[in-house]
């Protein structure tokens, strides 16, 4: 690899479903940079090893999406997103050291920002669907935020009461029998989970007793409009989708590459949903990076 072109990767096991590469090559070739973003197909047992030479093979810095986000946290020098997330997707060396942070955080935080600006007015409460991975980066978002009152409904309850013990008391673990009650009061929906997704079974919700005025928030991209989104536009309430939250976490990862800011623009969208339209699958997303 030649010195003067600066080189990223995205790590998975699979990874070619990733659309990492369609959105930071778009940046590197509108920005002009002498730069190249690339997957590698890593299996979890040589990940270690992987990262460990990371520089050595010729990268900057990587991204990392399923399965090796807690090993990556593992692999690298932290910062507090990541830690308190317990995973981490993005990677960097500073002065040689190789760090690492959550940017599902932020991602989820602008793209709401941008989708639907002022959503987090009178935010009293929040309702977040499920209780994984992408569910903790949702909840240290809207804590950040101020949200004081998040409540956490699981089909299986002690999942939702770790996420308590992980960020204390503004998370409140409810029962899926527990949502018709919770709803009334909510500000702001939030699906964490695969239902709803492509080959995945369908999230049955009655928005009804949701406030007009309350923001809904869906992390799956396949489909770009799933029914839950399309019930909430169907009441005419703001919406943002999973493809958004897609693109804006990107943002951080490549301002720490190549020291330049993008912006997420409706080119970019329109590229990666082009992208997106024949390869809709099973498989999904993941909340990758």
């Amino acid at each position: 690899m030649s010195d003067e072109v600066r080189v990223v990767c995205v790590i998975g096991y699979p990874v070619a479903h990733s659309r990492s590469p369609t959105i930071h090559n778009f940046w590197i070739g509108k920005y002009g940079l002498a730069a190249e973003y690339r997957r590698e197909e890593v299996a979890p047992e040589t990940f270690p090893s992987f990262v460990k030479e990371l520089d050595v093979r010729g990268y900057i810095g990587a991204n990392v999406t399923l399965p090796h986000k807690e090993a990556a946290l593992e692999a690298s020098e932290p910062d507090e997103r990541a830690q308190a997330v317990g995973a981490a997707n993005t990677l960097w060396f500073d002065d040689g050291v190789l760090r690492s942070t959550n940017t599902d955080v932020e991602g989820f935080i602008a793209n709401l920002d941008d989708a639907a600006p002022g959503w987090d007015r009178g935010l009293d409460e929040a309702v977040v669907l499920g209780a994984g991975g992408s569910a903790r980066a949702v909840i240290y978002g809207l804590k950040e935020r101020g949200c004081p009152k998040i409540h956490v409904v699981n089909r299986t309850i002690e999942r939702a009461q770790a996420l308590r013990e992980r960020f204390g008391d503004v998370v409140m673990p409810a029962s899926w029998d527990d949502l018709p009650n919770l709803l009334p009061r909510a500000r702001l929906l939030v699906n964490t989970t695969s239902l709803g997704m492509a080959g995945q079974p369908p999230l049955d919700i009655d928005l009804a007793p949701l406030p007009t005025e309350a923001t809904v928030a869906d992390l799956v991209y396949n489909p770009l409009e799933t029914p839950l989104l399309a019930a909430a536009r169907a009441r005419d309430m703001r919406t943002a989708d999973g493809l958004g939250m897609l693109l804006h976490q990107a943002v951080r990862g490549f301002a720490l590459w190549f020291g330049v800011v993008p912006d997420v623009t409706p080119n970019l969208r329109a590229l990666v949903e082009a992208d997106l339209a024949p390869k809709e699958s099973k498989d999904g997303n993941d909340l990758e990076s």
